[in-house]
């Protein structure tokens, strides 16, 4: 081979690497398909998935892009060794991934390939997706999505996954002191956690509700693992639905503590929560002597009216996502619980957070 031919099979290798991370962003899985030889694989062992063929390649792509919230993929250039028609190589990734279950990171990887000269062209005839670091700390952006074609997000969806503005957060922060709760705004999910930790007392019995808020922060870890609290929850797991319901309600209702979150807040000061079940809601609404709840800054809205429509269009589909994976069965709103104010000085503490998390 003379070194002009050496040339232009590097470039146009190094093409086929561009290409697939191009079609990974544009969602594009026909494209990306189309980049393999008929029957090239796609191994990616850490999550675990194994694709042979162009149509698997194809399907399992687009059942993978259907869970992101967004996702984003910067190629960096490797090794490539030519041996005549075909070749090996490697390419380094650098991503940042959030689902709409809420799992999320950034992570470095690397793509052990095979090539093969084919009459279209170099195709892939295997791409290895090795991880070699990932980091699921919450991320804090968000993603202003466009409406290129494969990829409509309703502007609702955008929208309601925002973080507010400082100022508004702020606002929404006085409306709730004014309503008879305790507010304090903190930075992130890390500080929250910190203050969960000060605010609830050891062996105080507490009542996590579910929360996608809760269990990415690891506030929901820090009270239910261990001996330091009185926990409800792992109490509740522990027991037999149906033989045991009533002692349940009870463990449920009346906690000394109740740590949540809410499905959206107000600038006027209330708090909405929304339950397929409704099991959570009366520790919430008075059952429990004090209430804490850590609310992300995309959950801030102008009013009750924008407060159900949330609820509707953004985090009922989130739910029902994460439902039908741990449930086999969607969610539903069934009960919607409004606190317009707080009562009893010092039951509601409300950590209302600069950062976006859960949903």
């Amino acid at each position: 081979m003379n070194d002009f031919q050496a040339v232009a099979d590097r470039v146009e290798i190094e093409a086929l690497r561009g290409e697939f991370t191009d079609a990974a962003m544009m969602r594009d899985r026909p494209r990306m398909a189309s980049l393999f030889t008929a029957d090239g694989v796609l191994r990616m062992p850490n999550i675990p998935v194994e694709l042979s063929g162009r149509e698997e390649i194809r399907a399992g792509g687009e059942r993978l892009q259907k869970q992101w919230d967004f996702f984003v993929q910067t190629t960096h250039p490797g090794t490539i060794l030519l041996d005549g028609d075909t070749a090996t190589g490697r390419a380094y990734i650098q991503e940042l991934a959030r689902t709409l279950d809420g799992r999320q990171g950034l992570n470095y990887a690397v793509y052990h390939d095979r090539y093969r000269r084919t009459g279209e062209g170099w195709k892939f005839t295997e791409r290895v997706y090795e991880v070699r670091y990932l980091d699921t700390t919450p991320l804090t952006g968000t993603a202003p999505y466009s409406a290129y074609e494969g990829d409509a997000t309703p502007a609702a969806a955008t929208a309601f996954a925002a973080p507010a503005p400082a100022e508004q957060v702020e606002r929404t922060a006085a409306a709730l002191r004014a309503n008879g709760f305790t507010a304090e705004v903190l930075d992130d999910a890390a500080a929250a956690r910190v203050r969960v930790g000060d605010l609830l007392p050891e062996g105080a019995r507490v009542f996590t509700g579910a929360s996608e808020t809760l269990r990415l922060s690891g506030i929901e870890e820090d009270i239910n693992s261990g001996e330091r609290y009185d926990a409800v929850r792992p109490r509740v797991l522990a027991l037999d639905r149906a033989r045991d319901s009533d002692e349940i309600r009870r463990l449920t209702a009346i906690p000394a503590y109740v740590v949540n979150s809410v499905a959206a807040v107000t600038e006027t000061g209330s708090l909405v929560l929304a339950s397929g079940s409704g099991s959570q809601l009366p520790a919430n609404a008075g059952g429990a002597a004090h209430a804490i709840w850590v609310v992300g800054a995309q959950k801030v809205v102008p009013d009750l009216s924008t407060a159900l429509r949330r609820i509707e269009e953004h985090a009922l589909p989130l739910e029902n996502i994460r439902a039908q994976a741990a449930y086999g069965r969607p969610s539903a709103v069934n009960r919607v619980l409004i606190l317009n104010a707080e009562p009893h000085p010092g039951r509601g503490t409300v950590l209302l957070l600069r950062e976006a998390i859960g949903y």
